[in-house]
C-alpha cells in the first residue's frame, strides 16, 4: 500500500518515542551501578498495571496478528480458543502457581527446578528454553514481521528482518527488563488505543458490509454470521471444516482444533505451560512488587485476553469472505487486508501498532534469554560463579545480541510453511507437555525425585515425535495430552520405586506459602469465568 507523509511522520514519531522512553527508564540514579535484579526483574518494583500490558504486549506479535489472522483465514473462529482458554488459564496461573514462585524469591523457572530437584534438572530445561526461544520463538516472529512488512511497504524481506531486530536491540539490550515492561505500556496504548484492535478490524467489516449492498461495520459481521456461520464455530468436530492449504493440499481443520479436546484437551497444556512455566511471560510476575500485584496483573491481562479474538481472528474471516482467490499463503491475509482497505493517514497508524506488537515481543524474548543463560547457565558455572553483578548485566547483553543475530539467519527458513502458528503451536509441543508435568509434579507432588523429572524432559520429544511418526492422523493437541499423560506417568512410577514412597527432601510446602485471597483478584477472576463461558455458548 501507498504510504503519504503523514503516514511516515507517525510511524517515525512512534519508533522515537519508544526508543527515548526505553532509553530515559533505563536511567540509574548516579552512583547506582545496574546489578542483576535492576536488569533482569525490573528491580522488583512492578505494578498491577504494568505487570498485566506488558503480558499482553509480550504475547501480543506477528504470530498473534499475521499467524492467528491465518488460521482465523483457514478454520474460522475456532483458533480463538487459543486466546480466549488463556484467559481462564491465567486465573489458575495466579492462584496456584506464582504464590510458590514469589515465595522461593527466584529469577528464573530453571532456576525454581534447581530449588525443587537439582542442578541437572535446571540445565537440562535451560537448554531446551534457549533453543525454543531462539530457534522457534524468535525466529518466527522475525519471519512474520518481516513478511507483514514486505506485503505492506514494499519492503524486501531481508531489510525488515534488520529493521526489527535492530529496533528491538535500541532499547531493550541497554534497559534490560525495567525498559522492555515500561515500553511495553506504552505499546499497549499504540495497539489498543492507536487503532491496530479497532482499524483493521473496523475498515475490513465495513468493506464486507459495502460488498454485500449494505453500511457500517456492524452491518457486516452480522452478514458474515449469516453467510459464513460455519466458520464462527468455536467447536469444530471431524469433517465439519475442511480448507485446502498452499501447496493445494485438503486438511481437516480438526487436526488441528479436535473438538471439545480444545477445552478439556491438549489445550490446557500448551497454555500451562506457556502462562506458568515460561520464563520470558512469568518473568513479568516475577518482577512485581508482591504477590497482591502479580495476580491482579494477571487479571487484567485476562481481560485483554478476551477481547484478542475480534481483532486477530475476525480480519482474517473477513479476509476469507471478501477474496478467498487473492490470498495463497494464510498469512498473508493479515497484510493483504491491510493493504487494500485502510485508507492514506490511517495506514501509518495501523503499521506502527503492527510493529510494536512485534518489537515488544522481540525484546521480551531477547531479555529472557539472556536471563536464562546468564542466571542458569553462566553464573552456576566456573567461569561465571565469581561473577560480579557488572559482568552479570554484560553477559546478558552480550547474549541478547547473540540470540537476535542467529534468530536473524534463521527465520528466512520458515517461508515454506502456510500457518506459522500452528508451526509454532506443534513444534513447541514437542517440549512442552513433558516440562509441563516435571512443573505441576514438581510443585503439587512431594514424592517426585529428580531423576524422574529428568527422563520425563528427556523423554517429551521422542514421545511426541514417536507419536506424530507412528500415529499422523492422531490431532497433535491430542497428542500433547497424551504425552503429558505419560509423562506424569513416568514420574510417579520412577519417584516410588526411587523414593520408596517417601517425600522428596526438596519438596514444595504448601502449608507454607501464602495465597492472599485479594478480593479484587476474586471479583476480577470471577467476571473472566462469566464472559468465557457467555462466549462460549453464543458460539458453540
Amino acid at each position: 500500500m501507498d504510504f503519504i507523509l503523514l503516514d511516515y511522520v507517525i510511524f517515525f514519531v512512534y519508533i522515537a518515542v519508544i526508543v527515548g522512553a526505553g532509553l530515559w527508564v533505563s536511567q540509574e540514579e548516579e552512583g547506582h551501578e545496574k546489578d542483576s535484579a535492576d536488569y533482569f526483574l525490573a528491580s522488583k518494583a512492578l505494578p498491577f498495571w504494568a505487570i498485566g500490558a506488558s503480558l499482553i504486549a509480550s504475547n501480543i506479535s506477528a504470530e498473534q496478528f499475521i499467524g492467528m489472522s491465518g488460521s482465523g483465514f483457514r478454520v474460522g473462529l475456532a483458533i480463538a480458543s487459543y486466546e480466549w482458554m488463556a484467559a481462564v488459564c491465567l486465573l489458575v496461573i495466579a492462584w496456584f502457581f506464582l504464590p510458590i514462585y514469589l515465595e522461593k524469591e527466584i529469577f528464573t523457572m530453571p532456576q525454581f527446578l534447581e530449588e525443587r530437584y537439582d542442578h541437572r534438572v535446571r540445565t537440562l530445561l535451560a537448554v531446551f528454553w534457549l533453543l525454543v526461544y531462539v530457534f522457534v520463538n524468535l525466529t518466527s516472529v522475525l519471519y512474520l514481521g518481516a513478511l507483514a512488512m514486505g506485503e505492506i511497504m514494499g519492503t524486501p524481506f531481508w531489510l525488515g528482518i534488520l529493521f526489527l531486530a535492530s529496533f528491538a536491540t535500541a532499547y531493550s539490550i541497554y534497559g534490560g527488563l525495567k525498559a522492555v515492561a515500561w515500553t511495553d505500556v506504552i505499546q499497549v496504548f499504540v495497539l489498543i488505543g492507536g487503532g491496530l484492535l479497532t482499524l483493521t478490524t473496523w475498515f475490513a467489516l465495513d468493506a464486507y458490509a459495502e460488498s454485500i449492498g449494505s453500511n457500517g461495520p456492524i452491518a457486516g459481521l452480522s452478514g458474515m454470521l449469516s453467510d459464513f456461520s460455519n466458520r464462527f464455530n468455536l467447536i469444530l468436530f471431524e469433517g465439519e471444516l475442511t480448507y485446502t492449504n498452499n501447496k493445494g493440499v485438503t486438511k481437516d481443520a480438526y487436526q488441528l482444533l479436535p473438538g471439545l479436546g480444545v477445552i478439556i484437551g491438549g489445550l490446557w497444556v500448551a497454555n500451562l505451560f506457556y502462562w506458568g512455566c515460561n520464563q520470558y511471560i512469568i518473568q513479568r510476575a516475577l518482577a512485581a512488587k508482591d504477590l497482591k500485584e502479580a495476580q491482579r496483573g494477571l487479571a487484567f491481562a485476562g481481560y485483554l485476553k478476551l477481547l484478542l479474538p475480534m481483532v486477530v481472528v475476525v480480519p482474517g474471516i473477513v479476509a476469507y469472505a471478501l477474496d478467498p482467490a487473492s490470498i495463497n499463503v494464510a498469512d498473508d491475509a493479515y497484510p493483504w487486508l491491510l493493504g487494500q482497505y485502510l485508507g492514506p493517514g490511517v495506514r501509518g497508524l495501523a503499521f506502527a501498532a503492527l510493529v510494536a506488537a512485534i518489537v515488544s515481543s522481540l525484546a521480551s524474548m531477547m531479555n529472557s534469554t539472556a536471563t536464562i543463560f546468564t542466571m542458569d547457565l553462566y553464573k552456576t558455572s566456573s567461569y561465571g560463579e565469581d561473577a560480579s553483578e557488572g559482568n552479570l548485566v554484560t553477559m546478558g547483553r552480550v547474549v541478547s545480541f547473540i540470540c537476535i543475530v542467529i534468530a536473524c539467519l534463521m527465520a528466512p527458513q520458515l517461508a515454506a510453511l502456510d500457518q506459522v502458528f500452528q508451526y509454532i503451536q506443534e513444534y513447541t509441543g514437542f517440549v512442552s507437555p513433558g516440562v509441563l508435568a516435571v512443573f505441576m509434579m514438581g510443585l503439587f507432588w512431594k514424592k517426585s525425585t529428580p531423576n524422574a523429572a529428568l527422563a520425563s524432559a528427556v523423554l517429551s520429544i521422542p514421545f511426541s515425535a514417536g507419536m506424530k511418526f507412528l500415529a499422523p492422523d492422531v490431532p497433535f493437541l491430542r497428542r500433547m495430552l497424551i504425552v503429558f499423560f505419560l509423562s506424569v506417568a513416568l514420574i510417579v512410577v520412577i519417584s516410588l520405586l526411587e523414593g520408596k514412597g517417601k517425600d522428596h527432601p526438596r519438596a514444595v510446602d504448601i502449608s507454607n506459602v501464602s495465597m492472599v485471597g485479594d478480593p479484587v483478584y476474586n471479583v476480577a477472576a470471577f467476571g473472566i469465568l462469566g464472559i468465557t463461558a457467555a462466549l462460549y455458548a453464543m458460539f458453540w
